[in-house]
C-alpha cells in the first residue's frame, strides 16, 4: 500500500469538545472518587483491566444446578463466575453479580479470603466488572451464594449507575446510550434477544425450505427497488455519486435470471431518506425474497407459516399482544382486495371511477389530503391509508392494488387496472409487500418510463430507469414470487414494543447537544 492509497485518517474531536469532555469529568465527583478507588487498586499490584478472565459457569446454570439445595448446606463445587456489579449490602460482605443468565448473590468474607483480598473489595463499586470464584451454598435465608475465595477486577467503572430504584426511564438517554439501558432495564435486553430469535428462525424456515441467502451491494448507482427517496454519497477514486440501498429487488432478480438458484433471500440493510416516526427509521432491515415459478397465492401461504413460525420461536406461542390487542398469527390469514376495504369504509367503490380527476374528487369528498396531481391509483391509495389501514387488526392480506403504484408488478390476470400484489397489515400497520414479479422486459420499460414522467413532475421518490435490469429481464426472468417482510416492524410486534427504536440497538438520533 502506497501513501496515496492509504485511507484518511478519522478527523480528531474537536478542540472544543474534547476540552469539554475533560471539564466535565473533572467537575464530576463520582467520578474522580472512583479514579481514586481505581489508584488505590493499582497500588495492591491489582490491574483493573486484565486481558481475559475464564467463567465456568453462569447464574442460572447454578440456579438450576442446585435447585435443591438444603438451606445451610455448602458444596464442594468450586465455580468462577463474573458479571457486573449491582448491589454491594454489609460493607462489601454481600454482592449481587449479574451476567447474561440472571443474579447470583456472592459472599466475601475475612475467613475466605486473604487480608489483601478483603482491600480490594473495600475498593469496589456499583457497575464493576468483578470475576468471582468460590463454592457454592445455600444460606441460611435460602439464598443460593457464591462463598468468593478470590475476587478478580474485570472494569472499574469510572461512572455511576442510575439510581437503583428509578432506572432509566429517559427515553432519550436509553435510545443514545443503549449500552446503558441494556445494564438497567431486563426488557431492552429481552426485546432484543427476541429480535436476533426472530431472524434467526426466519433464516432457518428458508434455508429448510430450499431458498439460498445471498448478499447484495448496498452502494448502487441507480436507486431502485422501491419507490423511496435515497441517500447520496460519493466515492472519491471512482469520482461518481452513489445511493445507499433503498431495496435489493432489482439484483436479487437478476440472480434468478442467472440461475444462481430458483429461491434467493437476503436479510438486508435498507436506506431511505425519509421522515422519523414511531414506525420509521433512516436504516432498517428487511427479509426479501424471490421464488421462481411461483405467484403471489404462493407467497400469502409462505409468508403466514414464517411469521407463525418466527412467533412461536420468540414467544412459544402465535398468540401476541399487540398494543391492547390480541393478535392471531396462525394462519391462514384474512384476504380483501384493496378496492373492496376502501368501499366497506367509505362507501365509494372506486372501480366504477375512471379518470384520476374523477378519483382525486372523491378522495377530496371523503376528507382525505390530496394534492393535486395523483392519479388514479395514488388516490385510491391515499383513501386506503387514511380511512381503511388503521382498522386492519387481525393479520390481513389486503390485496390486488392499483396498477398505477406498482411498477414491478404483473397486471392483475382478471382485471388491468390492478395488479397481482398484497401488502399485509397487522395492527394497523403495514408488514410484508409480496408480487407477482413483472417479467416483461417491455411492459416494465414502459413502467420505468412512467416512474421517469414522474420524477420530471417533481416526485423525487419514483423509481429511476435501470437499463441493465432490463437487459437482464431481456434473457428470460422465469415467473417469480417475491416478498418483502419488515423486520423491525416484525419484532416490534412479536415483542410488543410501541415504537421502532425499541427494537433497535442503536437507531438514528441528531447528536445530543
Amino acid at each position: 500500500m502506497t501513501a496515496n492509497d492509504r485511507p484518511e485518517a478519522p478527523a480528531a474531536l474537536p478542540r472544543d469538545e474534547a476540552a469539554a469532555f475533560r471539564a466535565s469529568n473533572a467537575s464530576n465527583e463520582f467520578r474522580q472518587a472512583r479514579l481514586g478507588k481505581l489508584e488505590a487498586m493499582k497500588r495492591l499490584g491489582v490491574n483493573p483491566y486484565p486481558y481475559r478472565f475464564e467463567r465456568t459457569a453462569l447464574a442460572a446454570g447454578i440456579e438450576q444446578e442446585f435447585a435443591e439445595l438444603p438451606v445451610g448446606e455448602t458444596t464442594d463445587k468450586s465455580v468462577r463466575i463474573c458479571g457486573r456489579i449491582r448491589a454491594i449490602r454489609n460493607s462489601g460482605m454481600f454482592i449481587d453479580l449479574h451476567d447474561q443468565s440472571g443474579k447470583i448473590q456472592v459472599f466475601c468474607h475475612k475467613d475466605y479470603m486473604t487480608p489483601e483480598q478483603i482491600e480490594l473489595v473495600k475498593l469496589l463499586d456499583l457497575g464493576d466488572m468483578l470475576g468471582v470464584t468460590g463454592l457454592v451454598r445455600r444460606t441460611p435465608r435460602g439464598e443460593l451464594t457464591v462463598n468468593a475465595s478470590e475476587v478478580t477486577v474485570l472494569a472499574k467503572a469510572l461512572l455511576p449507575l442510575p439510581e437503583k430504584y428509578h432506572g432509566l426511564s429517559d427515553l432519550e438517554t436509553r435510545y443514545r446510550q443503549r449500552y446503558l439501558d441494556l445494564i438497567m432495564n431486563p426488557e431492552s435486553r429481552e426485546t432484543l434477544r427476541k429480535r436476533s430469535l426472530i431472524i434467526a428462525a426466519m433464516r432457518s424456515f428458508l434455508i429448510e425450505r430450499g431458498f439460498l441467502e445471498v448478499e447484495t451491494p448496498m452502494l448502487h448507482t441507480i436507486a431502485g427497488g422501491a419507490t423511496a427517496r435515497p441517500f447520496v454519497t460519493h466515492h472519491n477514486t471512482l469520482d461518481m455519486d452513489l445511493f445507499l440501498r433503498i431495496a435489493p429487488e432489482l439484483h436479487l432478480k437478476r440472480l434468478i435470471v442467472g440461475g444462481l438458484s430458483d429461491k434467493v433471500f437476503e436479510i438486508n440493510r435498507n436506506f431511505r431518506n425519509e421522515g422519523v416516526s414511531p414506525r420509521h427509521n433512516p436504516e432498517f432491515t428487511m427479509m426479501e425474497l424471490y421464488w421462481a415459478f411461483a405467484d403471489y397465492n404462493d407467497i400469502r401461504t409462505l409468508v403466514e407459516d414464517m411469521v407463525a413460525h418466527a412467533a412461536i420461536a420468540a414467544n412459544g406461542t402465535t398468540k401476541v399482544m399487540v398494543g391492547a390487542n390480541e393478535i392471531e398469527f396462525a394462519g391462514p390469514w384474512a384476504r380483501r382486495s384493496m378496492i373492496d376495504l376502501v368501499k366497506d369504509e367509505t362507501g365509494v367503490d372506486f372501480n366504477m371511477i375512471d379518470t384520476a380527476e374523477a378519483a382525486r374528487d372523491a378522495a377530496k369528498r371523503l376528507g382525505v389530503k390530496i394534492e393535486g396531481h395523483e392519479n388514479w391509483g395514488q388516490a385510491v391509495e391515499a383513501v386506503f391509508g387514511d380511512k381503511v389501514e388503521h382498522t386492519l387488526i387481525q393479520p390481513t392480506h389486503v390485496m390486488d392494488h392499483p396498477l398505477d403504484i406498482s411498477p414491478l408488478t404483473k397486471v392483475h390476470r382478471d382485471n388491468p387496472r390492478l395488479v397481482e400484489r398484497f401488502e399485509t397489515v397487522v395492527n394497523g400497520i403495514e408488514l410484508t409487500n409480496a408480487y407477482s414479479e413483472l417479467t416483461d422486459p417491455q411492459d416494465q420499460f414502459d413502467r420505468f418510463a412512467e416512474q421517469m414522467k414522474q420524477r420530471d413532475q417533481g416526485d423525487d421518490e419514483a423509481q429511476q430507469l435501470d437499463v441493465d435490469f432490463i437487459t437482464a429481464l431481456e434473457y428470460g426472468l422465469p415467473p417469480t414470487g417475491g416478498l418483502g417482510v419488515g423486520i423491525d416492524r416484525l419484532v416490534m410486534m412479536l415483542t410488543n414494543s410501541p415504537a421502532i427504536r425499541d427494537v433497535i440497538a442503536f437507531p438514528t438520533m441528531r447528536p445530543a447537544t
